[in-house]
């Protein structure tokens, strides 16, 4: 890939810390306010240089229509050969009923990305299968790069295995009640009595990519 100038990769890293915090990307306008362009139009200039560039990919359909991009390729970083190096992940596809996450069967294949992508550090990342979360800019096929964690703050988007089903959903709590909220209106949620049922976590997602 081509190197960016320091202006390009602050908005790179802007759109990707951004997608970590929120799990969705920014609009054209916050992106502007954010790094003091004079109007949405100048960022979407830059937008589309990263776009050519091969770094994110965009879709003007949506006012967050915006996908980091990022190759197997380890010899493609992010910004610059230099830049903080790469991790190697295991690409995890269907987890079968009851089996560790982890286990050697349902890891495709490893993935070299660079380390700059994420906010916080990945331990894997889960191909993700169905829609259920396009409200939140995570489609069908996307690798959503997962850290394995302790616990789940409600508003977080997070991996859990529940019914012996791994599942993408954001969290919510009410009491002993747990609550795996879809990011899609023809999805509904899936409401977990604690006492009764077992709900484990897997991991927080970090950031999503979408794979070549």
């Amino acid at each position: 890939m081509e190197e960016l100038t320091a202006k390009q990769r602050r908005v790179y890293v802007f759109i990707r810390d951004t997608i970590a915090a929120r799990q969705t990307p920014p609009t054209r306008a916050e992106i502007a306010e954010a790094l003091g362009f004079a109007s949405a139009n100048a960022a979407q200039a830059h937008l589309r240089t990263l776009e050519n560039k091969g770094f994110i990919e965009l879709n003007a359909r949506r006012s967050r229509g915006i996908r980091l991009v990022t190759p197997d390729d380890a010899s493609d970083e992010p910004f610059t050969q230099s830049s903080a190096g790469a991790l190697s992940l295991a690409v995890v596809g269907r987890v079968a009923a009851g089996a560790p996450i982890l286990a050697l069967e349902h890891v495709e294949r490893r993935c070299r990305v660079s380390a700059d992508l994420f906010s916080a550090r990945p331990d894997y990342l889960l191909r993700v299968t169905g829609d259920s979360m396009i409200g939140a800019g995570i489609l069908d096929g996307d690798l959503l790069a997962v850290r394995t964690a302790p616990e789940v703050r409600p508003g977080d988007i997070a991996v859990f295995r529940w019914d012996d089903e791994v599942t993408v959903k954001r969290f919510a709590r009410d009491g002993q009640t747990a609550r795996l909220i879809a990011e899609n209106p023809r999805y509904e949620d899936i409401v977990i009595d604690t006492t009764r049922e077992t709900l484990s976590l897997e991991g927080l997602a970090v950031g999503v990519i979408r794979n070549l």
